[in-house]
Formats: C-alpha cells, structure tokens, sequence
C-alpha cells in the first residue's frame, strides 16, 4: 500500500529541446507496487508544452489545475481543470498550457510508455 501527497515528492524538469518549462513527479509505479503502469503528473509553466509526438501506447490524462488545448490527430481541443482524456496509442498528441500559472495533469501510461 502506498499513501502520499505529490508535494513531498521533487518535481524533475525535463530538459529536451522538442519541450518547454516542464516537469514531472512520479506518483505511483512498479516501484511503489503497480505493476505495469506509471502514474505521473506534468507540470506545465507559463509558455509551457509537452512534444508533439505519437508511441505505441495508449494514456490517460486528467486536468489538475490550469487550462490549455491538446492537440490529439490535427485537432486542438480547449481543456481545463476537470477535463480528461484519453489518447489511443498512435495518436499525434500534445499538451500546451495556455495560460499564466501552472498547468498540471496526470498521466497514467502503461510502465513501458513511462520515458521522457
């Protein structure tokens, strides 16, 4: 069993030129017993977004704070605090924050899907 709060967890920024002021926090995976899957949060600062970009696995996100638009096979969406969304393996996808503060969500994806 495993019982925590993401703030005691340090985020990782990601350095990668296809991003932008983004980090993560592994919340839960094999590690701490979920065999399988990775759950994650992104934190998107102003100006912020994940790469365009298409794998092999399917993920599942869930809108924490903030809004933005994901692009998902050539369409951009509106999200916010609330939305989520489920994005098939080989689906283009990407993640823009729109907004001033931080936008964050989680993203749960299977373990091999977990790199960055």
């Amino acid at each position: 069993m495993t019982i925590g709060n993401e703030k005691d967890i340090p985020p990782i920024a990601i350095d990668n030129p296809e991003l932008k002021n983004v980090a993560m926090r592994v919340l839960i995976s094999p590690e701490q017993g979920w065999q399988g899957h990775v759950m994650r949060v992104f934190e998107l600062e102003a100006d912020g977004y994940t790469p365009k970009h298409v794998h092999d696995w399917p993920h599942i996100n869930y809108i924490l704070e903030g809004h933005g638009t994901l692009h998902m096979d050539g369409t951009d969406t509106p999200v916010q605090a609330g939305s989520y969304a489920y994005v098939p393996a080989g689906v283009q996808h990407q993640y823009k924050n729109g907004g001033e503060g931080q936008f964050r969500f989680i993203c749960i994806v299977p373990e091999e899907g977990h790199v960055f």
